[in-house]
């Protein structure tokens, strides 16, 4: 099988991870819809799933119309960079359990969650999203791509996505301190 093909494969694969999110967030939609979650942001939400299916596309065809070859000095590194997001971003749908969503609900009532990642960071998920945007399209050396998508996600990203989370969350009540 030629480099192309197995790069083919992985954005299939992640393209099917993607599918699997889908599911668990719609699941999760239905839960925190049951409890009287509010949905915020929904105007971005479009966008931001053209962004992120336009990655998937984009290297598919820069592979193939740019003609880029696989560097193994970059390919690999970056090839890890991609798996250990993918590793990263489900850590992140455990810790929230049902309250996880590709869309911005949140739960009246319910404290921020305070545990696995986001113990550290206040939306590890994002650093997911530009780790990935950046490594996967590099696995197979298409720089434009990963040029584009970071530029087009700091703008979503940045000007609409974190503002209507932000704005959501400020709604929930404090964490409570961690038992010693």
């Amino acid at each position: 099988m030629s480099g192309v093909a197995l790069f083919g494969a992985l954005v299939l694969a992640t393209g099917l991870e993607r599918l699997a999110e889908l599911v668990v967030s719609t699941r999760n939609a239905r839960w925190s819809f049951a409890r009287g979650g509010v949905e915020s942001g929904r105007g971005h939400f479009g966008p931001m799933v053209v962004l992120h299916t336009g990655l998937l596309l984009a290297c598919l065809a820069e592979v193939v119309v740019a003609d880029r070859p696989f560097l193994p000095a970059l390919g690999w590194p970056a090839l890890v960079l991609a798996l250990a997001s993918q590793v990263l971003r489900w850590w992140c749908i455990a810790s929230l359990g049902p309250r996880w969503n590709t869309r911005v609900i949140v739960v009246p009532g319910m404290p921020p969650v305070v545990r696995g990642p986001y113990r550290w960071l206040k939306h590890p998920n994002y650093l997911v999203v530009v780790l990935e945007g950046v490594a996967l399209p590099l696995v197979h050396t298409c720089w434009v791509t990963a040029l584009v998508f970071t530029v087009l996600n700091a703008v979503l990203l940045l000007g609409f996505r974190l503002p209507a989370e932000n704005r959501a969350l400020a709604a929930l009540p404090a964490p409570e301190p961690a038992a010693r």
